[in-house]
């Protein structure tokens, strides 16, 4: 089974939390903080492995979480660092952020790796808050939060040819003539319903690989027929092959074929319509298609094309076509497709999120955001030092201010997570 595209959820370990520790031993009563720091959590990471052809495995499993880092101990022991997850993918795909669409990185090189979710620092352990004025700090810092993300996984095929054109044309027979590949082949629509793979050996040491894709009709761009599936791995290749059918025994006109597949390249992407083609007239041993060939190589010619009349079935202008495919791949860069919009990758980080937010609830000033979740997890509520520490960070960070700016009054209630509180001035 050919499986192109998967969703999935990916988490990063959270940081491990600091340790609130005080030293202690023999003929010392009373010694100075001692606790040790938090681990950092461990990353989520996508590896390339071109041992894998499909994105099979993540129908089954779609739920991935790196090991949190461990919390500090005494003694100035710091937490173990959690375990990165490395996620195999196969070459070619593309990782998306489900919420917003955007690209996150799209892996085309053998062995390319990347860190899709971070994970979080350890939290600081409360030898470190320790300073003349407060020399029994009895409390630490919690460990930052690992990034989650719920991404889409889209797997587009790298080939550096793509035969193109509508079904049953004979594209999977080009393929099996012209390669040791053998795709399925019968004379009916939609035969190949998932992409095949060939390597064309033009002499030694010169080769390179052509890919035998579903067929386009029209409407395909609004995912009509094998529409979006098929689109998606044409991106990948540097040369188009378009094949047509030019026999006319069923009925069809080759020209008015040719521009509507062209029609749907432009309408699903218009970086798509200006790949180079060459254009192979298909099913020259059926009698007829002479006359109709001339009409329609005339037709092309005139607007810059390079047609190749061939009969697959027979072998016939095989070879020509493949020495020219190949000499013209030499001419081309490497593509690599992303979305049009998409100047460059971008991956969002915790950084970048609101530090806080402020919704009101039942009367109460209800305040959330994994930065306030973190400062609540670092403060003893029960200790003086942490407590003004506490406050001063939520002033610092601009949370008083917020409160102030929605109208709170003295004696109003303000809950942080499970905690509630009375404002005072």
């Amino acid at each position: 089974m050919f499986i192109d595209s998967a969703k999935i959820y990916v988490k990063a370990g959270n940081g491990g939390n600091g340790m609130v520790s005080f030293h202690r031993e023999k003929y010392i009563a009373a010694g100075g903080p001692d606790g040790g720091d938090g681990g950092k959590g461990g990353d989520v990471i996508f590896q390339v492995d071109e041992g894998l052809n499909t994105l099979i495995d993540f129908r089954f499993k779609k739920h991935f979480k790196a090991e949190p880092g461990q919390d500090g101990g005494p003694s100035n022991c710091s937490g173990k660092n959690g375990e990165n997850l490395v996620i195999k993918v196969p070459l070619g795909t593309m990782v998306k952020d489900e919420e917003n669409n955007i690209i996150l990185i799209d892996l085309v090189k053998p062995g390319q790796t990347y860190i899709i979710a971070r994970g979080g620092r350890g939290g600081k352990g409360n030898q470190h808050f320790a300073t003349p004025t407060r020399q029994v700090p009895n409390f630490a810092k919690s460990g930052d939060l690992g990034e989650e993300r719920n991404l889409v996984l889209e797997m587009k095929m790298i080939a550096d040819v793509g035969l193109l054109g509508y079904p049953n044309v004979g594209k999977s027979t080009i393929l099996s003539m012209v390669s040791a590949a053998k795709p399925k082949i019968a004379n009916y629509h939609f035969t190949t319903l998932t992409p095949n793979l060939g390597v064309v050996q033009i002499e030694q040491g010169k080769s390179f690989v052509i890919a035998d894709i579903p067929g386009l009709i029209e409407g395909a761009h609004e995912g009509i027929g094998l529409g979006h599936e098929f689109l998606r791995h044409v991106e990948r290749t540097k040369l188009l092959v378009h094949v047509v059918d030019v026999s006319g025994v069923e009925g069809r006109d080759a020209i008015e074929d040719f521009d509507t597949i062209n029609a749907e390249l432009e309408k699903y992407n218009s970086v798509l319509a200006t790949r180079p083609q060459v254009v192979a007239a298909n099913k020259m041993d059926i009698p007829g298609s002479e006359e109709n060939f001339q009409c329609f190589r005339t037709d092309l010619e005139n607007r810059g094309y390079k047609v190749f009349g061939i009969s697959a079935a027979t072998n016939k202008g095989l070879k020509e076509l493949m020495y020219y495919v190949s000499d013209t791949l030499s001419t081309l860069p490497d593509t690599i497709l992303l979305d049009e919009s998409q100047d460059e990758e971008v991956i969002y980080t915790a950084e970048q999120e609101k530090p806080f937010e402020i919704h009101m609830e039942d009367g109460v000033y209800v305040v959330k955001g994994n930065w306030v979740r973190k400062v609540m997890g670092s403060t003893n509520m029960t200790n003086y030092e942490s407590l003004q520490y506490f406050q001063r960070a939520l002033k610092k960070k601009g949370v008083i201010a917020a409160l102030e700016e929605m109208g709170i009054e003295e004696g109003d209630t303000v809950r942080i997570y499970d905690t509630e509180f009375d404002y005072t001035r």
